[in-house]
């Protein structure tokens, strides 16, 4: 997911909010989405589930988490002999309404 508009945001957190609070929001998210996707992991031999790591770049401002197993496209998106087993988008996507709300939350 990319947020359009990050000048503007960081403008109005500027105002509002100490960007440390920021940077402590996304750590906290990206660390509840690394979590959550774990969960949502099929688990064989496990490999896949701890390939799942996060990362914050960006001098605090972006949290990446990624499933660094070679084959984790396949789980999440399927082939032509198996279905998806999706992880990664669900836990993102419950993640994102979590997050937007903090931000929403830092910037009152």
């Amino acid at each position: 997911m990319q947020i359009r508009g990050v000048g503007a945001l960081i403008k109005g957190l500027n105002k509002r909010a100490d960007v440390s609070d920021v940077k402590k929001t996304i750590v906290m998210n990206t660390s509840e989405m690394q979590k959550s996707a774990q969960r949502y992991t099929p688990v064989d031999t496990g490999n896949l589930k701890r390939s799942i790591n996060m990362s914050i770049l960006e001098n605090g401002l972006t949290g990446q988490v990624r499933a660094e197993a070679d084959y984790s496209p396949y789980v999440e998106w399927g082939t032509r002999y198996m279905s998806a087993q999706p992880f990664i988008r669900p836990a993102f996507h419950e993640q994102e309404k979590k997050f937007i709300s903090d931000l929403k939350r830092l910037m009152k």
